[in-house]
């Protein structure tokens, strides 16, 4: 087996190129004794001659014929190798996959990545948003190396870095009587229908907890997969919903209304979920560090 150098190869290559010892050891920073060296131990290293040599001149044996486009082609590929992987340290070029909460990045997250592609212009991301228990999951398994969802308790094979404290509120019909308040108890709405997500939700959790400690009926008159939905229902006058402030901007273009629930205590922590175990990328790194000094206070 051979135990061929990269080294060798490249003085090899250089004698190939400039049919001069002398030259080859100037282009590639050796002396001729350690050029001759490192041609000799690769010869011994693949079991025959690749050089010819005389007292005069030198050339190539069928076998180094043979092995100089593959020894180039090495070369170039390893230099091509390096490069990009200098270029991934430099964050000129890579790609990064994240997962988001729908809530985050169809509001908040743009403006996080306008300040990251400020910073690094060549670096490209693929974004999945996708509801906050799927980011778990995609941070888990490797898909996303990033995600940003509400804090999903103690879990031992992923860190969670929080950015901010979401409060929940009120979203009601314009025109509904309890818009006519600043801010409202949860209690007020127990009389109402209850626009929900669908189960799994945290979400949806959240709001079954909290209606049961104050000791009020949790039962969804409709319910729904996304929250912009949950928002058209409820300007359609199909009931009252409680929803992220994270989403209020999106209640508010589909003509519903919201307002802050007094005393409800329903705030959760958002953050940026990684793999405990895993490094992230350079360019991960860089953009988890745009998105910490970017929304490092409540929106």
């Amino acid at each position: 087996m051979s135990n061929a150098t990269l080294k060798q190869i490249r003085a090899f290559v250089a004698v190939a190129r400039s049919n001069s010892f002398a030259e080859a050891a100037a282009q590639i920073n050796l002396s001729q004794p350690a050029l001759s060296i490192a041609i000799k131990t690769l010869e011994q290293s693949v079991g025959g001659q690749l050089l010819t040599r005389t007292t005069r001149a030198f050339g190539l044996t069928p076998e180094g014929e043979e092995f100089l486009p593959t020894a180039k082609r090495l070369l170039s590929d390893w230099d091509d190798a390096l490069e990009d992987l200098e270029n991934r340290f430099a964050l000129h070029t890579g790609r990064i996959t994240m997962a988001a909460m729908p809530s985050f990045a169809s509001n908040l997250l743009p403006q996080g990545l306008f300040a990251y592609k400020q910073q690094h212009p060549h670096i490209r991301v693929a974004l999945h948003d996708v509801i906050a228990e799927d980011v778990v999951r995609m941070v888990r398994a490797g898909r996303a190396e990033l995600g940003i969802s509400f804090y999903p308790g103690e879990l031992d094979d992923l860190n969670f870095s929080p950015l901010f404290e979401d409060r929940f509120v009120a979203v009601l019909p314009n025109g509904h009587p309890l818009t006519r308040q600043q801010d409202i108890d949860i209690a007020e709405l127990a009389g109402e229908d209850l626009i929900t997500l669908q189960a799994p939700s945290q979400v949806r959790q959240l709001i079954s907890d909290l209606l049961a400690q104050q000791q009020l009926p949790f039962a969804p008159a409709f319910e729904a997969h996304q929250l912009i939905t949950v928002g058209r229902m409820v300007a359609n006058g199909l009931g009252v919903s409680i929803v992220p402030a994270l989403s209020e901007q999106q209640m508010l273009e589909v003509n519903a209304c919201c307002r802050p629930l007094r005393g409800a205590g329903l705030i959760r922590q958002v953050g940026i979920l990684t793999r405990r175990r895993y490094p992230l990328s350079a360019a991960s790194q860089a953009m988890m560090t745009v998105l910490q000094e970017t929304f490092s206070s409540p929106p």
